[in-house]
């Protein structure tokens, strides 16, 4: 008897594996997606595994506080710790000094003490019992902080990342300062972009590269151009079209303050993932009895949009609203908003389910 062929299912997608020792920071996603790491595990979680490689993330900034550059600094440092190539435009004079503020990957000696936290044991037990069905790919390089190169990171902003990283990563910084238009910024743009090219690696190599652009406070006084709505709103399409059609991700954080309602509509339409950041009073004490843990925010994320590609059916999100905290004032996390108990009492959090109207006093439920 002639040995059959084993049959495939016409649903099984013949793609390399890029989540593989080669890949670390790339990861396979629905309808043929691959996602990049956002720097932040929460977000990562919310937004379904990450920042869609050739999609363009726009965040928008807060006048009070600069709650964007929290963001702005862990997406460097992911890519950096990946040796993936950076492009970093900013208006301060000396772009290349602000790389001395992005934060370090957690150490292992971190780990080991939030092992031995008392609250965390549940977590560790429920993730034991899943652990081999998350299979989550790791890099270790053998740095001297005992650090894991994850997908994310976890990142101690406390700690400054070490010198190996840039030494390792190709990191190109551009001023943005007292530029009279944008047709340099979009060269230095489209000549990062180039090598990414999806044409190039599609013939050149089954390995998949990834490249970043983060490009803060695009639209700021410092600017020359600032005063050219039109032509700010022709470079974010060009550079959206040319990310497209590139295995890399471009962040671009903007102060819709500055800029007319009209021209803040069209940057935000333009954008696959849109944020927003806003900080919180101190002293706000009507939302203090309305949230719980509202001592700990240091500012709230608000997702308007997830990038859908490949597909036209929407991400349906558990919430759109989410606290940004500093976990021992070191690491940043996202947590759902929970309403504060009126009586006082135990209230439920965000997500857990509950009666349907309530019990009355002789125990029936009203419907």
């Amino acid at each position: 008897m002639s040995a059959t062929k084993a049959r495939v299912s016409s649903f099984s997608r013949n793609v390399p594996n890029i989540t593989s020792s080669q890949n670390p920071g790339l990861k396979h996603g629905p309808n043929g997606t691959t996602f990049l790491s956002s720097g932040i595990p929460d977000l990562d979680k919310i937004l379904g595994g990450g920042f869609s490689l050739g999609s363009l993330v726009m965040v928008m900034e807060d006048a009070e506080a600069p709650h964007h550059m929290l963001l702005l600094r862990n997406f460097m440092s992911q890519g950096l710790v990946h040796k993936q190539p950076l492009f970093y435009a900013s208006p301060s004079r000396d772009p290349r000094g602000f790389l001395g503020t992005l934060p370090n990957p957690r150490s292992l000696e971190d780990d080991k003490s939030r092992e031995h936290d008392p609250n965390h044991d549940k977590d560790l037990r429920i993730a034991w019992q899943y652990k081999k069905y998350f299979c989550e790919p790791q890099l270790n390089t053998g740095s001297g902080n005992g650090a894991r190169h994850d997908y994310c990171n976890d990142f101690d902003l406390r700690k400054p990342l070490e010198r190996q990283f840039f030494n390792s990563a190709l990191v190109d910084c551009f001023s943005t300062k007292d530029l009279m238009n944008l047709t340099l910024l979009q060269d230095q743009c489209a000549t990062f972009l180039a090598q990414f090219s999806s044409d190039i690696i599609r013939h050149e190599s089954s390995i998949c590269p990834a490249g970043r652009i983060a490009i803060q406070s695009f639209c700021s006084p410092q600017c020359k151009y600032s005063n050219m709505e039109w032509q700010m709103l022709s470079f974010i399409r060009s550079l959206k079209g040319l990310t497209r059609s590139s295995n890399a991700v471009v962040v671009v954080t903007f102060p819709p303050s500055l800029l007319s309602p009209s021209c803040s509509k069209r940057l935000q339409h333009m954008a696959d993932t849109l944020l927003s950041v806003r900080a919180i009073p101190d002293e706000d004490k009507e939302m203090a009895k309305l949230l719980t843990g509202y001592q700990d925010m240091v500012g709230l994320l608000n997702i308007h949009k997830v990038a859908r590609i490949n597909t036209q059916v929407p991400l349906i999100l558990e919430a759109t609203t989410f606290s940004i905290k500093l976990q021992k004032r070191r690491f940043l996390v996202l947590e759902c908003l929970n309403q504060a108990p009126v009586d006082g009492s135990s209230g439920n959090s965000y997500g857990t389910s509950s009666g349907c109207s309530g019990s009355t006093k002789a125990g029936r439920l009203d419907f």
